[in-house]
């Protein structure tokens, strides 16, 4: 099987990058700067790709052009703490071009590359549900990821018809570098629950808001 997973160089890309090497897949990992355990984890790394930035995606997802796709995982993500009292337009910007938007052009970027049976998962956030919201902050963190989950729902109804399953996944609270080393679950135990749902997703399961443990989500 042929993996591609963005944002592979740390945190939870990079768990799912060992892990589906270790199960002999070959994974394709992208990210803007290579690190040096992704280096030394057996997958073909592709850098310079700044999922956020519409201008360079194109060019540099071109060394995937040969690769038919069985799995896209579009993990690359950003965090920043916006509170209803700052003035923070350009964190907000930022986060709605590598959460929201960076998924979707990664997705049309390589729409050619996925035959019927593919499936692309989008790693998104339970802070992006509304009816989970209990805390508010976090402006363009949870409004990007709200998109995010918008856009899954139609590449999800919109790739239905050509075979491919989308499907949108919350890792939990997760100890990586975006939230500081805090969580309640490390990346490699998040990384195998959100493969083993990837493993389960479906084109009749496609579009659902679902918790690496199983849990569906509210929206």
């Amino acid at each position: 099987m042929n993996v591609v997973i963005t944002g592979a160089n740390r945190g939870i890309g990079l768990a799912m990058t060992q892990q589906f090497v270790t199960a002999g897949h070959r994974v394709y990992g992208l990210c803007r700067n290579v690190s040096d355990a992704l280096a030394d984890s057996g997958a073909t790394v592709i850098d310079g790709v700044d999922v956020g930035n519409p201008d360079t995606l194109p060019g540099s997802l071109s060394a995937l052009k040969d690769v038919s796709i069985d799995l896209l995982i579009n993990n690359a993500g950003v965090l920043a703490n916006e509170r209803i009292d700052e003035w923070q337009p350009n964190t907000i910007d930022y986060q709605f071009r590598v959460n929201a938007m960076g998924p979707l052009l990664v997705t049309q970027c390589l729409l050619e590359n996925l035959q019927a049976g593919a499936k692309v998962a989008l790693i998104t956030s339970r802070m992006g549900s509304m009816a989970d919201n209990g805390s508010g902050g976090y402006y363009g963190y949870r409004m990007s990821k709200a998109a995010l989950n918008a856009a899954g729902v139609s590449m999800a109804r919109d790739l239905a018809p050509r075979g491919v399953a989308v499907g949108l996944f919350h890792p939990g609270f997760v100890q990586t570098d975006m939230v500081g080393g805090q969580g309640d679950v490390d990346a490699a135990t998040a990384a195998s629950r959100l493969i083993a749902r990837i493993e389960a997703l479906s084109v009749e399961t496609a579009g659902k808001f679902i918790h690496a443990n199983g849990e569906e989500l509210p929206w």
